[in-house]
């Protein structure tokens, strides 16, 4: 048994630990480990005409040794990308598959599934295990209607993956959010200003909802709900006055909008359709100056809250879907995406990811008027409310 490992789309704390138990699962049957190099882009860039030791860019053998200290840093050891082999742009198509995959007029992309799935024959991968957000599963799930064997793992620090109540990365990224959200409040406290904290979460706003929640901010705004910003200033201008230091903290989701305004995006679209976010923390700063007359601190957390080595938590999950995706591997299962549901360990159909869309449960956990979150019920939730 030869088990693929990849990591695709953003990295986030957790990969490494993850990618270490699985290989170090897979040693103990007697199975081996290759890893794929950049995300999607590892089997799309290797040759059908050399062996894996003449493409180490692109494919690496793994086994214990080679993976003994990744757990120890955050990040991916595989790096990543945001390739999708079935929507591959001119600059992007390796030119050795030039000739075999031409763009055609009117056509700005081409679909390099059949190269992929010769990759992973001439590799001898008998299982793909691709660890990513519900862009890279969705390929996933591309490969699994192609009828290649596939057990993915959900990461992502929105933990907006549809399927699971988890995934790697989100409890780090709002650890690391409630702390530079405590952080920032002494230069906001110092000078009196409204501290303005943009945190990633492009369609989902869980991220900046749990941290706002834990960190006590006095307006949280989320992806799903768009805010009136006349409303937002009258609001915080009495959080700040109720304030004894005279400040107020405001935390957003870089996906929030303000009524009747578009989510800002930059940049052209990557290979699955999607800008780059970013901005409307700056915004909303410089309206809240104008209609206050308070400074403002405006500050996006951005890759800081990726940054680093993963908590306790992350870890535990990281161990545990590695854990789960042998078991399933060895019991014959293929086509699933291990998940959590309910506070349980399970597994879903791997096309799950792309079959729905995870969002904040605005009625149960969000007041639309006050822009805060509000819990509304606790008894028979799971561990995870948000």
């Amino acid at each position: 048994m030869r088990i693929g490992i990849l990591t695709g789309g953003g990295d986030v704390p957790g990969l490494n630990p993850c990618i270490k138990a699985l290989v170090n699962l897979a040693a103990e049957r007697g199975w081996s480990s290759i890893g794929f190099r950049r995300g999607w882009a590892g089997p799309l860039n290797a040759r059908l005409d050399r062996p894996i030791d003449a493409q180490r860019e692109w494919v690496e053998p793994l086994d214990p040794q080679t993976v003994r200290t990744i757990d120890r840093t955050g990040g991916t050891h595989l790096h990543t990308s945001r390739t999708n082999p079935g929507k591959v742009r001119p600059a992007d198509l390796p030119a050795f598959l030039a000739p075999e995959y031409p763009f055609s007029e009117g056509h700005g992309t081409v679909d390099c599934t059949q190269h992929v799935l010769a990759v992973l024959a001439h590799l001898g991968v008998d299982v793909l295990v691709p660890i990513g957000g519900d862009d890279t599963l969705s390929y996933a799930a591309r490969l699994h209607r192609e009828g290649f064997p596939v057990l993915a793992i959900p990461k992502t620090m929105d933990n907006d993956v549809f399927g699971t109540d988890y995934c790697l990365g989100f409890s780090t990224a709002v650890s690391r959010s409630v702390e530079f959200i405590h952080a920032l409040r002494t230069p906001t406290g110092s000078h009196e200003r409204i501290a303005v904290i943009e945190l990633f979460g492009r369609n989902s706003g869980e991220t900046a909802l749990m941290a706002g929640t834990l960190a006590d901010a006095d307006r949280v705004l989320i992806s799903e709900v768009p805010f009136d910003i006349e409303r937002l200033a009258k609001l915080v201008i009495d959080d700040r006055r109720q304030n004894p230091s005279n400040y107020a903290v405001i935390v957003m989701s870089e996906g929030a909008s303000m009524t009747d305004t578009d989510v800002i995006e930059r940049g052209e679209a990557d290979a699955y359709g999607h800008r780059k976010l970013g901005g409307i923390g700056a915004a909303t700063g410089d309206a809240l100056k104008r209609l206050t007359g308070a400074d403002i601190v405006a500050q996006e957390l951005a890759y800081l809250m990726r940054a680093g080595a993963p908590d306790a938590l992350d870890r535990m999950a990281a161990i545990s879907y590695a854990n789960l995706a042998i078991e399933l591997i060895a019991a014959g299962k293929r086509g699933l995406m291990v998940a959590v549901q309910k506070g349980v360990y399970t597994s879903v159909p791997v096309d799950t990811c792309i079959s729905g869309k995870k969002r904040v449960d605005v009625g149960e956990l969000y007041d639309r008027e006050a822009y805060r979150p509000r819990l509304r019920h606790v008894a028979g939730k799971p561990l995870f409310l948000y």
